[in-house]
């Protein structure tokens, strides 16, 4: 076989393996103390992206293995936890700030940059979103019952609060979720504050609280406050948040294998 008919060959097999997505993972701390502490990803993001077309892989807190990831990976996921450092977007720390992870932190701010900065394709969930929005030079709501006037339940301390969202008519957010208002579940205790300059706000909670965010004129950057991955299996609209993702990654996949296997050969 050729070096030309080999490349058509990898080039086909490229083009039919699913969208790789990575899905970051929060760092848990062994209950028992001895040395067993472990990375965590809840199975819901992992049938999401299962469902939407993709294979979801599970990225682990590595801040200096930023550069080694980006190769792999066709789309991006980031997932829930704790709340980021305030510090990295100039704040003090507000009394009610916790669960912060300065190594998840680290490595997540520096992915999205990167990622980002790449136009590649990425969705944001609840903290997710805040992780999204401060990469890219943003601020944080630490805490929305006592910084935000007159503020709806975003967070419960047993169970699911659920509310309206208002969404931008016409933005991709809406023409994913086919609607202009809908219901959402909502885990959250913190929000977006000043907005990214590369993001624009698309969803808002009625007391004005940010619920998702789109990067205009990329591929796809879209974040929003809720957990989509726990509505799926009972709304399916909710599904197409990860059908896009899935569905743009593929579509950077192909680009990126054409432009490496395409006319002219290998690009060196």
């Amino acid at each position: 076989m050729g070096n030309e008919a080999q490349q058509e060959v990898f080039l086909s097999i490229v083009l039919n393996m699913r969208p790789i997505i990575g899905v970051t993972m929060s760092f848990q701390e062994s209950a028992s103390g001895q040395g067993s502490d472990y990375f965590a990803l809840y199975q819901r993001y992992v049938a999401a992206v299962e469902r939407a077309g993709g294979v979801a892989v599970g990225l682990p807190a590595q801040p200096e293995a930023v550069a080694g990831v980006l190769p792999i990976l066709d789309g991006l996921l980031l997932s829930g936890g704790g709340d980021v450092a305030p510090d990295l977007f100039g704040q003090d720390r507000h009394p009610k700030t916790r669960l912060i992870d300065r190594t998840r932190d680290d490595f997540e701010l520096a992915l999205v940059r990167e990622w980002v900065g790449a136009d590649r394709p990425l969705l944001a969930i609840c903290r997710g979103i805040q992780v999204l929005n401060v990469a890219l030079g943003g601020s944080l709501i630490q805490d929305i019952a006592d910084q935000v006037s007159h503020p709806l339940v975003h967070q419960k301390s047993e169970g699911e609060a659920r509310h309206l969202v208002r969404l931008q008519p016409a933005s991709r957010l809406a023409n994913l979720l086919g609607d202009d208002e809908l219901e959402v579940n909502s885990y959250h205790h913190q929000a977006v504050q000043d907005l990214a300059p590369e993001l624009q706000a698309v969803a808002w909670a009625a007391d004005g609280v940010v619920e998702g965010v789109e990067r205009p004129g990329a591929p796809f950057v879209v974040g929003v406050q809720w957990h989509p991955e726990l509505m799926f299996k009972d709304e399916a609209r909710q599904l197409q948040l990860f059908i896009g993702l899935v569905k743009a990654a593929e579509e950077w996949r192909e680009e990126k294998a054409n432009f490496t296997f395409g006319a002219g050969g290998v690009a060196g």
